[in-house]
């Protein structure tokens, strides 16, 4: 991922958020009680296909396993108690459901390759779909879109559904340090340093392809330049404006679904 300045340091003027919780217990509630809200925001914004899309969380204490939902479980059902922690070697080895197999592929291997990544978060949107058909990055066309101005890449292959340890490490080899992925005729993924920065990317990236669907089906939008790109880039891609973004839609869903902590 590539290393941008926190909002204090780009005249955003905001409170730091803390990232760890103390000890190991502490810490692994804290995420996931975060990944719970981070499935629950995808169900509202209707990032749900069948049984596709997950989002994990990397274990304090055992760093090769990771938390999941389960699958064929729909997000906006999904509490702290159904989740799910993946060994190394795929195995369910607490909760009581299954896993979803593309799941463990795609998010072991960029785990196993990125040890500063916490969380990765991948669906199957509307938007997400249409513009990975395009086979294009992102353009820098409005500030938002510039999180990821030379922070994501195309992986432009496409083999079905992954159900296999390769497909997944050439995911992640193809993702190298960037903080997300457009998948070709697949969808979307994002990665972060906390489950907040990940799902904020991804409500992000979502929103940046609907955008430029719509400016170009409407004529031809301008490109920022290098300049303006790179300082919308520092002032929309840091992690503590991630952080605060992703508190605001969790807050709502703890208010008024408060079964998800359960």
């Amino acid at each position: 991922m590539a290393v941008t300045p926190e909002a204090d340091e780009v005249g955003l003027d905001l409170p730091e958020l803390p990232i760890a919780a103390g000890s190991f217990e502490a810490e692994r509630l804290e995420r996931k009680r975060q990944l719970a809200l981070a499935l629950r925001i995808f169900g509202r914004y209707g990032y749900d296909e069948g049984i596709a899309g997950h989002v994990t969380a990397r274990d304090p204490e055992f760093p090769e396993r990771f938390w999941v939902n389960p699958y064929a479980v729909h997000f906006s059902r999904i509490r702290v108690s159904d989740l799910l922690l993946i060994d190394e070697a795929g195995h369910v080895v607490e909760g009581e459901r299954r896993t979803n197999k593309a799941a463990f592929w795609i998010h072991s291997a960029i785990h196993r390759a990125r040890p500063d990544v916490v969380a990765v978060a991948h669906a199957h949107t509307i938007h997400g779909r249409a513009f990975a058909s395009l086979d294009q990055l992102l353009a820098p066309i409005v500030q938002e879109s510039c999180a990821f101005y030379d922070d994501h890449v195309l992986f432009d292959e496409y083999r079905g559904l992954v159900v296999e340890e390769g497909e997944g490490v050439r995911i992640a080899d193809r993702l190298g340090s960037r903080r997300g992925a457009i998948l070709r005729h697949h969808g979307l993924l994002t990665v972060g340093r906390s489950v907040a920065e990940a799902a904020w990317w991804f409500v992000t990236m979502d929103r940046a392809c609907q955008m430029q669907l719509l400016a170009e089906a409407a004529g031809s939008p301008r490109r920022m330049s290098d300049e303006e790109a790179g300082l919308a880039h520092r002032q929309f891609g840091n992690a503590n404006m991630a952080r605060h973004n992703f508190q605001i839609l969790g807050d709502l869903v703890r208010e008024r679904e408060p079964d998800v902590l359960d």
